[in-house]
């Protein structure tokens, strides 16, 4: 980049764009202003708009935060802004620098679902509309909502196929995490035009991530604006996932209520077929007072012993993965226009553009 350029970058700075490039890199003001021989008063000038960083403090943000200089320039057309803040799991094992890194890569990925849309048409946002549940009320909420979805998305009480193929066939947009954020849990963020839906590809696991798509869909449709994080909010998130993922007006017939030979060999039956795991069945039967709760001890006491809690008999499924990017990317190539041009213009580094178009990250 030439001179002219980068005083460009110092006209048009935007001090946003600083901030965004920090917390995806994961540090804090005071590591960055070290790292660049600034002051830390310095570094939050320049993140408040209150100061413009010299060309050559601009190069040195560049090289330190792993973005081009264009990165920091104020783009014109901006894409809407979440309207919430992200759903982690748990706010206590979640540290403030790993939850804004996070949410950096989130806005990052809205960025790029935004520069794509001028190019692709996704499907539009299809959910039902449901009353946010108070958080701290626990009642049958999540279960009618679970319900109501079923309804909307017109899938009765079948087995769910592949759940990340209906959330996207509905407008949800689900991407892998990039690797400095795998420590985080599956997340999702509320949007008005495409939600986001966070997977943790070191989960490696076909059912566990199916029911973790399913408890994101849960925060999207009930938790818009509601606290993150809490047990309750994330219980109620589970029983949602539960009831969508085995609805109980078709598996409570299904489920056994005592456990023998037969009634182990039937619920490893049920996990092929509805796509959940036996525990989550075994939780099933006893939320659904199919199963006592003496049973249902005894049951998880020998799912330990066979050591099931990390390796549970069955079939060794492929991931269900995202195909809404990966399919836009690819349609793009074939009309000649590269990632890198499209990295470019929507203002994301080359690398987070990569894993989150693709269909799992190869990182």
């Amino acid at each position: 980049m030439n001179k002219d350029n980068y005083r460009n970058a110092v006209a048009l700075f935007d001090g946003n764009k600083l901030t965004l490039a920090r917390e995806l890199a994961g540090i804090n003001k005071t590591q960055l202003a070290q790292d660049v021989e600034a002051s830390a008063a310095a570094v939050s000038g320049w993140e408040s708009g209150k100061k413009r960083p010299s060309v050559a403090a601009i190069s040195r943000l560049s090289l330190r935060l792993g973005v081009t200089v264009d990165f920091f320039i104020t783009r014109r057309d901006k894409p809407t802004p979440p309207s919430s803040t992200p759903h982690f799991r748990s706010l206590r094992s979640t540290t403030q620098l790993a939850r804004r890194q996070a949410g950096a890569y989130v806005n990052i990925v809205n960025s790029i679902v935004h520069h794509l849309e001028h190019f692709v048409e996704f499907p539009p946002l299809n959910l039902p509309k449901m009353e946010t549940i108070p958080s701290d009320i626990l009642d049958s909420t999540p279960e009618e909502a679970a319900q109501e979805l079923r309804k909307h998305w017109k899938l009765g009480y079948d087995p769910i196929i592949n759940i990340i193929n209906a959330a996207e066939h509905n407008g949800i947009i689900a991407v892998y995490s990039m690797p400095q954020t795998v420590a985080v849990d599956a997340y999702s963020l509320t949007h008005d035009q495409h939600p986001l839906i966070v997977l943790n590809p070191q989960k490696n696991d076909y059912y566990r991530q199916r029911f973790d798509v399913g408890h994101e869909i849960g925060h999207l449709i009930i938790h818009q604006h509601v606290e993150p994080g809490t047990k309750t909010v994330e219980n109620q998130a589970d029983r949602f996932s539960a009831e969508l993922l085995m609805p109980s007006a078709k598996i409570k017939d299904e489920l056994p209520e005592k456990l023998n030979t037969a009634a182990w060999n039937r619920l490893k039956e049920l996990k092929e077929k509805w796509g959940v795991s036996i525990q989550a069945l075994l939780y099933r039967a006893r939320f659904l007072g199919i199963m006592s709760d003496v049973t249902y001890r005894n049951a998880m006491i020998t799912v330990t012993k066979r050591g099931w809690r990390r390796s549970e008999p069955g079939n060794a499924h492929v991931l269900e993965q995202p195909a809404l990017l990966p399919k836009a990317i690819k349609l793009l190539e074939n009309e000649g226009i590269t990632s890198e041009q499209l990295a470019q213009e929507c203002g994301a580094p080359l690398e987070i553009f990569n894993i989150a178009t693709s269909k799992f990250p190869s990182y």
